[in-house]
Formats: C-alpha cells, sequence, structure tokens
C-alpha cells in the first residue's frame, strides 16, 4: 500500500468526509455543483447520516474526469485520533476490492490527514502467506492512496514515524501469524538477523553460548523440544554513544504445549501466538531502525519451544536460574517467567538499563481481569507506569496498571526451593509480575506488560485491526520511547 500527500487531486475516485451534520465540505460542495447537485441528493435520499462507518458512493457520468465520489462518516466535526484511524480503516475497506488502484482524499487538514493515513495503512494489512487458491476478485485492487492536504511535504513527515511504527506492527503480525513449523528459535533468530539491513545490529546467542552464561531456567523450558532455544539480542545505538540504553524484553516461546503440564487440545493452535512479546520488541526495533530514533535501546528475546517429550522437565524439578536463585517447578505450562527471569537477569549483566519493560503473553489470568481490551501493566516505578499508560493512551494501545505487593510473595513459597514457579489461582497474573520482580535487581526501574489479551483475538475486532494477530506493542512503545526519552 503506498500512502502519499499532495496539494492536488489526480485520481479519478475522491472521498469526501462528511460529518453527522449531513453538509458536504468545501471540495465536495464545488464537486457537487458541477455534477448539478448528486451528492447532495445522496444525502437525501440515502441512508447515510454522516456518521463513523457509514459510506455513499456516488457514480458521476462520463467524461467528468471523476469517475466516483466517496462519502465517507466522520462522525463529529471535532474528531479523535482513535476516531480519524477508524476513518481511515472504513474507507480503505470500503474500497479496497471496489476495483479502483488509487483515490485521493480530499478536504482534510494535515493534522488530520497523516492519523487518517495510519488507519488506511494498518487495515490494508493482510497475511496470505499460505493461500494459494485466492481469486482475483479476493484480492485488493486498491494500492494508492493519496491525501489532499495544504502542505504535501509537512504532512509526509509528520507521518513518517506514525508510518515507521506502523511498520513495526506489520512485522509483529507477520511473527504472531506464521505457522509454528516455520517460527521455530532458529528460524526466528533468522528473521531477526535480517533487521540488520535496517540498521539494527544483531546477535544470536544458541545452547552452549546459554549453557555458559547459566540460563538454566529458560534452557529447562526448551530442553524438552528437538529445536534448540536461542536468545536474541537486538541494538539500535542511535543516541549518544556514553548513554546507557532502554531494554526491551519478550517472551518468544515459539510453541507452548504445555510441557508435560499439557494444555487441552481445545484451542492449542492459538499457542503459535505465545511468542507476542518478543513479536513487540521485533516491531519496535524496526520501528525506531525505520525512523532512525535518537536513542540507544536493545531488545532482547527469549526464543523457544515448549514440549512434553522424554527430556521435559517435569513438576517438581527444580532449576538453578542464571542469578543463581533457585526455582521449583510446580507446572511445566507457567514457563514463560521461567523464560524471562533470565533474560532479565542478562539485560541487567550485560548493561546499565535505564529502564527495561518486558512484554509477554503470560497469564490467563489477565484476560479474565482485563478482557481484550487493555493489556496488564506492572511497574517498580509510579514515573515509568505514567510514561507507559500516556503512551498507550496516545497510540491506542492501551495498559492498565495492576498492583504489585510483598503479600503476594507468600504465594510463591516452596518446600524446596527459594521460590516455586505458580502462586495458584488467586490473582494468577499478579503472582506472576511479583515472580519476575525478584530477578529485577534494586534500583532497576522495571514494568512488565502481560499481553495475553491482546496479542491475539478472535471474533470482532476494529476496522484497523483486521488480522488474527493485533502487533500489539510496537506503537506504545516506540510512543513511549519517543516521549521519555527523545523529546
Amino acid at each position: 500500500m503506498k500512502i502519499s500527500f499532495s496539494e492536488k487531486t489526480s485520481a479519478e475516485v475522491q472521498i469526501f468526509l462528511v460529518s453527522e451534520k449531513s453538509s458536504l465540505p468545501a471540495a465536495a460542495e464545488a464537486l457537487n455543483g458541477q455534477q448539478d447537485g448528486l451528492l447532495a441528493e445522496a444525502l437525501k435520499t440515502g441512508s447515510f447520516a454522516g456518521k463513523v462507518g457509514q459510506v455513499a458512493s456516488v457514480v458521476l457520468p462520463a467524461g467528468s474526469g471523476i469517475r466516483r465520489a466517496v462519502l465517507v462518516g466522520r462522525g463529529t466535526d471535532e474528531a479523535d485520533d482513535r476516531t480519524l484511524e477508524r476513518i481511515g480503516g472504513e474507507l480503505y475497506k470500503a474500497m479496497a476490492h471496489a476495483g479502483f488502484s488509487a483515490i485521493d482524499v480530499c478536504d482534510v487538514t494535515d493534522t488530520e490527514a497523516v492519523r487518517i493515513a495510519l488507519g488506511v495503512k494498518l487495515a490494508a494489512y493482510r497475511f496470505d502467506t499460505y493461500r494459494t487458491q485466492l481469486k482475483e476478485d479476493q484480492k485488493p485492487t486498491l494500492d494508492t492512496v493519496t491525501l489532499i492536504v495544504s502542505d504535501g511535504q509537512e504532512a509526509r513527515t509528520a507521518f513518517g514515524p506514525l508510518e515507521a511504527a506502523a511498520d513495526g506492527t506489520y512485522l509483529a503480525r507477520d511473527l504472531v501469524n506464521l505457522a509454528p513449523n516455520d517460527l521455530y528459535p532458529e528460524s526466528y533468530a533468522r528473521r531477526l538477523e535480517a533487521l540488520s539491513e535496517h540498521g539494527v545490529e544483531v546477535e544470536i546467542l544458541g545452547e552452549a553460548a546459554l549453557e555458559q552464561l547459566g540460563m538454566n531456567a529458560m534452557l529447562g523450558v526448551g530442553q524438552g523440544s528437538v529445536r534448540e532455544s536461542q536468545l536474541g539480542i537486538m541494538k539500535w545505538m542511535g543516541g549518544d554513544p556514553d548513554e546507557d540504553p532502554v531494554v526491551l524484553v519478550g517472551k518468544g516461546v515459539c510453541f507452548d504445549t504445555g510441557g508435560v503440564s499439557l494444555k487441552p487440545g481445545a484451542g492449542m493452535e492459538d499457542m503459535r501466538g505465545d511468542m507476542g512479546g518478543s513479536a513487540a520488541v521485533a516491531g519496535t526495533m524496526l520501528a525506531l531502525a525505520r525512523r532512525k530514533a535518537k536513542v540507544n535501546v536493545v531488545g532482547l528475546v527469549g526464543l523457544v519451544e515448549n514440549m512434553p517429550d522424554g527430556n521435559a522437565i517435569r513438576p517438581g524439578d527444580v532449576l538453578v536460574s542464571a542469578s543463581g536463585q533457585t526455582i521449583e517447578v510446580q507446572n511445566t505450562d507457567a514457563e514463560g517467567r521461567l523464560v524471562l527471569c533470565d533474560v532479565l537477569w542478562y539485560a541487567q549483566e550485560h548493561f546499565k538499563p535505564r529502564a527495561i519493560v518486558d512484554l509477554a503473553t503470560l497469564t490467563g489470568a489477565i484476560v479474565i481481569g482485563l478482557g481484550h481490551h487493555y493489556a496488564g501493566l506492572f511497574c517498580n516505578d509510579d514515573s515509568l507506569a505514567e510514561a507507559l499508560t500516556r503512551a498507550g493512551q496516545t497510540e491506542g494501545e492501551r495498559v492498565w496498571r495492576m498492583p504489585l505487593g510483598p503479600e503476594y510473595d507468600r504465594q510463591l513459597k516452596s518446600k524446596f526451593a527459594d521460590m516455586r514457579n505458580i502462586g495458584g489461582r488467586p490473582a494468577g497474573s499478579i503472582t506472576a509480575a511479583q515472580f519476575l520482580q525478584r530477578f529485577v535487581q534494586e534500583g532497576v526501574s522495571w514494568a512488565h506488560i502481560d499481553i495475553a489479551g491482546v496479542a491475539w483475538v478472535e471474533g470482532e475486532k476494529a476496522v484497523t485491526d483486521p488480522s488474527w494477530a493485533s502487533g500489539f506493542g510496537p506503537r506504545l512503545l516506540d510512543r513511549w520511547i519517543a516521549q521519555t526519552y527523545e523529546s
């Protein structure tokens, strides 16, 4: 999808945004006069009322130079960013298969144009990797959307960072959507290495190196798989060379059977998405590189498969984590925290993080608590929590802060080790975060974002989120980094 900005119209299809007041904007009014009132007639005779999501198409006479005028509802005149993105998504949805390759979106301000363009970009995502029998009428014809503004170059510049973040969202969606026989630790690592084309420094550590580092908790999760576990290290060093980095950590369980504590068969295919946290980190690194962010950021992803073969860890096993703390495994399906605890240790031992944010599809409990509309935020730093919350509101990837506290530690007591890896049914997402906090050194600003409810969603979704995989994370993290460390 090509998105451009121009001061002049050129396409045979022109889009006009109409508010609920049902009055035509200036550019549409001019065209209406040239076409003997056809556009105004469409407002009077149809059910179009200018509401967001409504679309009315007017076929114009041959020889007019414009083949079609399309009215798209914008709701109120003062539409917020989410509404503008939805408008962009709705107009893309209406025109994607209409038989035209290019459209112009007219009579919008430069500020409105960039958010509408973002909505178009997000809505235009498709994942057809495994489809071999698509008919031509199932493929979109629309490939160019031009927004008509007062200053095309200024709008293009303003859109750049949003487009970079959307590119990160695309990458995250692609990774989560890939089948687990295509995306496993080694193949995932190769995909990360491709980020070097954009200026990201990438290093991959295999099991031999992880064993030397003592990352036995992470290795324990992967030891039941024939696939070798990997640690992906991505660096974007766009800031001052002497400046300590922000560190992002992602859970990358490429497929999660639950291990010996086997999950029910129904719905297990969705566990291809249990690496959504790592996808968010990879997507963010791409976004930073695409917009040449002036900041140092390190992305770390622990890539494993959790499988139940004869070598798999068992309930009752005790693992010695890289930090030296011992963990009694009482449920092998609580594996994500075992991966993250070692990667968090690595982050602090090898870097001096200005802040650490980890993302993981960690607990079903967060879905019970927050549904599919917010990710759960756990944080030891009020200013960090506020900054992440603000960034999430700005970009529509919302987080809701959840509590932490020493009283929850009692649920993690083990008879045999420093801790156990589950805390029972009560407050399951909180005790998981409390477990991770034990691996965060004193004085380190840290946040954990549980994205189990938002990384993929079945059923009805926003028009800007057309994929099973939402790609949640890159827009949130990129905005947070820009607001906190680059402004």
